[in-house]
Order: C-alpha cells, then sequence, then structure tokens
C-alpha cells in the first residue's frame, strides 16, 4: 500500500519532535543567546563565517526569518514575501539565504534572499513550496505540491524549478546538496516504505535502511558523506552515517532514538538522541564515539548545524524551561536570546 500524503505529514511531525534537542560537552560552558519576545528560540544553520539563520516570533505572533552575524553580533530581519510569516532554512558561504514565506495567509512559496532582496522561487504547478538548502553554487533544493497535490523534491538553477521525481511513489522531499550538486532527501517508493535517497546524475538511488521501513537523509558533504536516521528491525530510529555503499548505525546516548542532522567537510556529524532517562540531548559524533553536549540548563535541546570550524547551532532548554536558539563554539554554549523574546529558529552550515 503507498503511503499517504496524511502519513507523511504525520512522520514529519515525528521527526521534528525529535529534532527538539540540547547539547554540550561534558566540560563546556553554556552561555544562553536569549530569545525576542516569547519563551522559545532555535538555530538552524551555521556558515563558515559563522553567520546563523533561522526565525524568531514576535509577541504578536508574527514569525520572520533572521540572520545573526556572530562577528559584529548583529541581526537582520529578512522581511517576508508578503504575508505575515518567513522561515529561514538554508545558508551559503555568500551569505545567500533560503526558506520559505508567506505571500498571503495560506500560501506559502520557497524564497532566495540575496543583496537585500527576498525572492519567491514559484512552485511546480500548485500553490505551495518550501526551500531548504543552498550550495556555494546557488543550487537550492526543497520541496514543493505540483497540480496533483503530490509533494516533490526540486532543484532550483538559473530561474528553473526542477521536479527530480520520487523512488516510485507519489512524494519525495530534497533536505540538502553539496557542492557537486549531489542532492539527499527522502521519498515513498511503489512499495509504500519511506527511504533515504541520494540524486546524482539524473537518477535517484535508494540507500536503503538499518533494517526497519522508514530512512531518511538530512544532509551530504562534499566528499558524498551522507547522514541522517533510520528505523530499525526493533522500530528504533538511529542515526547513521552512509558512505561506500553501506549504513552504519552511530547508536545513541542511551536511549532508544536518534538522529543526525549535519556534517561537516572533517566528518563530525551533529544530531540528538534520547539519552537513558527519557531526556533528548544534543550530540556530536567523530571518532567513533557520541558525546552529549548538555543544555541550557533544562532537560532537552538539539542541534541542527555544524560548520567546518566546529561552530554548532541548535535549540536548547533553560532552567526555566524556555527554549533558546544556540550557538556552540570553542566548548561554550551562547544563548542566542539577543532577540528579547521572539521565537527564533537557525538552520545552516557551509
Amino acid at each position: 500500500m503507498k503511503c499517504s500524503l496524511s502519513t507523511l505529514c504525520a512522520l514529519m511531525l515525528i521527526i521534528v519532535s525529535l529534532l527538539a534537542v540540547n547539547f554540550k560537552s561534558a566540560e563546556a560552558e553554556v552561555i544562553d543567546l536569549g530569545t525576542i519576545g516569547k519563551l522559545d528560540d532555535n538555530a538552524y544553520d551555521v556558515n563558515n563565517s559563522g553567520q546563523v539563520v533561522g526565525w524568531t516570533s514576535t509577541s504578536d505572533g508574527v514569525r520572520h526569518a533572521f540572520l545573526y552575524n556572530s562577528v559584529d553580533d548583529t541581526i537582520t530581519d529578512l522581511g517576508t514575501l508578503g504575508g505575515n510569516d518567513s522561515f529561514a532554512m538554508g545558508m551559503n558561504k555568500h551569505g545567500q539565504v533560503v526558506g520559505y514565506s508567506n505571500i498571503s495567509d495560506n500560501i506559502q512559496r520557497a524564497f532566495l534572499y540575496d543583496g537585500g532582496n527576498m525572492t519567491d522561487l514559484g512552485t511546480l504547478g500548485a500553490n505551495y513550496s518550501f526551500a531548504l538548502s543552498i550550495n556555494n553554487k546557488g543550487q537550492v533544493v526543497g520541496y514543493s505540491y505540483n497540480i496533483e497535490g503530490q509533494k516533490r523534491a526540486f532543484l532550483y538553477e538559473s530561474g528553473v524549478m526542477t521536479d527530480l521525481g520520487t523512488l516510485g511513489g507519489d512524494n519525495s522531499m530534497a533536505l540538502d546538496i553539496n557542492d557537486n550538486g549531489q542532492v539527499v532527501g527522502y521519498s515513498n517508493s511503489e512499495s509504500g516504505n519511506i527511504h533515504a535517497f541520494l540524486y546524482e546524475n539524473n537518477t535517484m538511488t535508494d540507500l536503503g535502511s538499518l533494517g526497519g521501513d522508514v530512512s531518511m537523509a538530512n544532509a551530504i558533504n562534499n566528499k558524498g558523506q551522507i547522514i541522517g536516521w533510520s528505523s530499525n528491525m526493533y522500530n528504533e530510529r538511529h542515526a547513521f552515517l552512509y558512505e561506500n555503499g553501506i549504513m552504519k548505525d552511530l547508536g545513541t546516548l542511551g536511549g532508544a532514538h536518534s538522529d543526525a542532522t549535519d556534517i561537516n567537510e572533517s566528518g563530525k556529524i551533529v544530531g540528538h538522541s534520547y539519552n537513558a532517562f527519557g531526556e533528548i540531548h544534543a550530540f556530536i559524533y567523530e571518532n567513533g564515539t557520541m558525546t552529549d553536549l548538555d543544555t541550557l540548563g533544562g532537560s532537552l535541546s538539539y542541534a541542527f548545524s555544524i560548520n567546518d570550524y566546529d561552530q554548532i547551532v541548535g535549540r536548547a532548554m533553560t532552567s526555566s524551561g524556555e527554549q533558546h536558539a544556540f550557538l556552540y563554539d570553542k566548548g561554550a554554549m551562547t544563548d542566542l536570546d539577543i532577540f528579547n523574546g521572539f521565537y527564533s529558529s537557525a538552520i545552516n552550515q557551509e
């Protein structure tokens, strides 16, 4: 039986809930960066210049994409495509930002923000599109609904949005692209399974799983190393590293589930995992070891991105129960609560 669109949406909700993790090393100092008017914020991507992107919501509930520069401690509101809300999801080394924005109350469009201008990237035929990653050549990937109501992975370049197809089912989503133009994400197959894929040379390849029915590829570096998560035969979700045709289980922090969200050029991996106490904590995985990055004083944290200088961004809970965006650098987790009450989320690594 094919997996329906509603099933995919429900699965994504599970994934998002798993992603809410905090991290910190055993010896690291945790520094809170703050929020902008609400009790929660997030950071999703950081490039090699230390720029961070994500989104933040005001006290009246409006959510805006932001660009934070850690060098001079400045933040830029990226605005919207005309609606109330916008969300920044990725960035490259040139400071080009991608994400999605409302153009009206119920319509969301993928955008590219470059040189102070936010551009609507269009769709594959329906009203909705979402840009999730951009490489250093300016190629953008994400997903869009087509005229049949199917969710399809796309590649956007030179002003053209191209449908990348599926693994045989109706739906797919592209989550990352490296500088070689290799794209990773997930798709449902004709049999109904949802599997991670690698798209290159106009071909989408099924990467398999750790023994379960579901796998998703979240990121790929320029060496072609792919990370994500997969279910196993016990229906547990485990972070994986895929290279040389082999999917390796990275284990957990002691709980049942883990998710790898990003990998840098040196092969260091970040994500989040349940620990033995049932809490979700951010981690870094290197040299065969998964290390708990702790939190901002609360019970959970999520790591979303790592750049080539090992700077990490994500979201973590404070001791008062608020969730704040953070930047982790040189052993210190810094709370990005510079927004004084906004809800923010930052994602990027190039």
